[in-house]
């Protein structure tokens, strides 16, 4: 445990900056399962769930959760499940 003011302030600023990016990674996950879920089941609105997806995905790396080629990698197997 810090003993110092700003030791203290750290540890509260990264305990908040930590929930939100699992809040944030969780929700980034859900949307990748929901259009791999909708590609499974061939759904109508299967470009939808795998546009929000890849809006998901950017804004994750607009927000540093993911680097950037791990972005493209995702959104690229994405992209080719549903074209298959």
């Amino acid at each position: 445990m810090p003993n110092i003011k700003s030791a203290k302030k750290r540890v509260n600023v990264i305990a908040v900056k930590t929930a939100r990016n699992k809040a944030n990674r969780s929700l980034l996950k859900t949307e990748i399962k929901k259009a791999n879920a909708a590609i499974e089941a061939n759904a109508a609105d299967k470009d939808i769930a795998v546009k929000a997806a890849v809006k998901k995905i950017d804004q994750a790396v607009a927000k540093g959760l993911l680097h950037k080629n791990t972005a493209a990698r995702r959104k690229s197997a994405l992209a080719k499940k549903a074209n298959a």
